[in-house]
């Protein structure tokens, strides 16, 4: 019987209809992060807040916390340069039963190390022991990033058009969506197997986006559109930065999906569209860019493909 994110326990559907129902009170939200103008300057800061999730599981079972807390800071100042902004500072919120001095301050380091890659600083957090709560040597980990952008140069989708070309930039792996289907797809011994792959940090993009950003927009946006590939994957998060009539088709068959997928969906049976609803399958960040700047994007990242590009039609995404 074919397995989907659904079945698994996760449903995606009732997450985006939150997030719709909030919206009739909090218009602003739903972007990739939440800005907040300075007043008196010409600049806003952007927030964004996230988790690690199920692939704490898988680090439990193996009993190694060393990289986890890079996933936390990716998960976070991923987002905030969707939007182009640069990170400041980070906070993370540590919660567990009975505090594992030993185990956290291996989580920690990966804090530290997420933060040192995206140039951005630790400058607090909280550490909350609730005994009954969580599992003996199992904890959960929240983080919040605050960034800066100047006003009138974020990156918004808005100025989207047909023809524009999708960039994909490869992902370390399954980074930190996913593990819910992925654990009910793989026995524990499987995940031990691959635990190489499935433990592998999330990518932090900052640094080399930022460098595009300074590189392909200084004069006029040429990069319209970024999307960090996490819950909902190719469909959801993508259709998040278009506007009405614009549709992005994205080639599958552009980019060499690594093994790790491809062993997911078929032992899992998993369909096509919740697959890629699912899982980044290899990509981790998509670039939106103007065609004549696109083979120079492309070759500014390495190992980018172009896979995919705009059309009129219906809003959303199709996967071909």
């Amino acid at each position: 019987m074919p397995i989907t994110y659904k079945s698994a326990g996760v449903n995606i559907d009732a997450g985006n209809d939150l997030v719709k129902r909030l919206k009739k009170r909090l218009s602003k939200i739903g972007g990739f992060g939440g800005l907040f103008p300075i007043s008196g300057t010409k600049y806003s800061l952007v927030s964004s807040t996230d988790g690690v999730g199920t692939k704490l599981k898988v680090a439990f079972l193996l009993n190694k916390h060393d990289t986890v807390g890079i996933d936390l800071v990716a998960m976070n100042v991923n987002d905030l340069i969707c939007v182009g902004a640069k990170p400041l500072f980070f906070l993370d919120y540590f919660a567990c039963g009975k505090l594992d001095v030993d185990q956290a301050e291996q989580v920690i380091k990966g804090v530290v190390k997420g933060c040192e890659l995206s140039a951005s600083s630790l400058i607090g957090g909280e550490t909350a022991e609730m005994p009954g709560f969580y599992k003996d040597g199992e904890y959960d980990l929240v983080g919040f990033s605050v960034g800066i952008i100047e006003n009138g140069k974020q990156i918004s989708g808005k100025k989207i058009k047909y023809n524009d070309v999708v960039i994909g930039l490869p992902s370390s792996g399954p980074h930190s969506n996913g593990y819910s289907l992925i654990r009910k797809v793989f026995s524990n011994a499987e995940l031990k197997k691959y635990s190489k792959q499935l433990l592998a940090p999330t990518k932090i993009y900052v640094k080399e986006v930022l460098a595009a950003l300074s590189k392909f927009n200084s004069n006029k946006q040429n990069i319209v559109g970024i999307v960090h590939i996490t819950g909902g994957s190719f469909y959801d998060k993508i259709e998040r930065v278009l506007q009405k009539n614009i549709r992005v088709v994205i080639e599958k068959k552009s980019w060499d999906v690594p093994e790790i997928f491809k062993l997911v969906q078929t032992k899992g049976k998993v369909p096509q569209n919740d697959i890629y609803r699912t899982l980044n399958m290899g990509i981790g960040m998509v670039l939106i860019v103007r065609p004549n700047v696109a083979l120079q994007v492309k070759k500014f990242f390495k190992g980018a493909k172009v896979i995919g590009y705009i059309k009129k039609g219906n809003r959303g995404v199709e996967i071909i």
